[in-house]
């Protein structure tokens, strides 16, 4: 998929949302596609981001496993001033199991200026269930735990090394042929303090003008009970643009 030009009204999530990537199809071989998100903030000073993305799907066979590659690089200029404001690598396995069962390895390297993460670096495994399977409605959940080694960008630096839940469930409705919404929400508790977690919703909804081209609006929604360094504990993005469908 190809999303042309959105509109960036706040800072990215930390969390990487891969059911907005995952692509229903029998085709065996690869697919994918890239995008840029681009927004220009003008209060106290000017501020230009610019975001790049792409992603790429690999299905070994009809009934075997799926790879996912995610990547994600993003500038920003605050006035003078020029930087990468964040990037983002993932790696994922899905390997079916039976009809309603798919097991799942992942592997993710991140930072982010805004969120004050320096590094982030999570590797994890875990069930995949299918729930309903209908033509006009799709729910999954998924249950994995994870080990996460992060270092805060604060002075003194800050070092974590947990292990954590990441629960989720995604929906998708189809109501008509050229409309599509999909909404997943994540939940990510430490195993050893339920208290310190990350509620992360996305919304994605879709209306398709053409088989390749249609209109698409997300919102992003991320609450973090402890959030690195003092980042705000709650963002979100609103995004609109166009999106072209391979």
């Amino acid at each position: 998929m190809l999303l042309l030009m959105n509109l960036i009204l706040s800072a990215s999530s930390q969390i990487v949302n891969i059911e907005s990537a995952r692509m229903q199809s029998d085709t065996i071989g690869w697919k994918g596609g890239m995008g840029a998100a681009i927004s220009l903030t003008q209060n106290t000073a000017k501020i230009f981001q610019l975001n790049l993305d792409a992603h790429l799907q690999y299905k070994t066979s009809r009934n075997s496993g799926i790879w996912f590659i995610l990547g994600n690089l993003g500038f920003l200029k605050i006035g003078n001033d020029r930087f990468v404001s964040d990037d983002l690598l993932h790696v994922r396995y899905n390997k079916k199991v039976n009809d309603w069962l798919r097991w799942e390895v992942f592997g993710q390297y991140q930072n982010n200026i805004i969120t004050q993460i320096d590094s982030r670096f999570l590797f994890g495994t875990g069930p995949r269930f299918k729930l309903i399977s209908k033509d006009k409605l799709r729910l999954y959940a998924g249950c994995l735990f994870m080990y996460e080694r992060e270092k805060e960008r604060t002075i003194p630096t800050i070092n974590h090394s947990d292990i954590r839940n990441s629960s989720y469930f995604s929906l998708t409705w189809l109501p008509r042929d050229n409309i599509e919404l999909i909404s997943t929400t994540y939940f990510q508790p430490l195993l050893n303090k339920i208290s310190d977690n990350r509620i992360l919703n996305q919304l994605s909804f879709q209306v398709k003008a053409t088989t390749h081209l249609g209109l698409e609006v997300k919102w992003n929604y991320l609450h973090d009970r402890f959030p690195a360094g003092n980042a705000p504990s709650t963002t979100y993005v609103f995004a609109t643009g166009l999106r072209y469908n391979l």
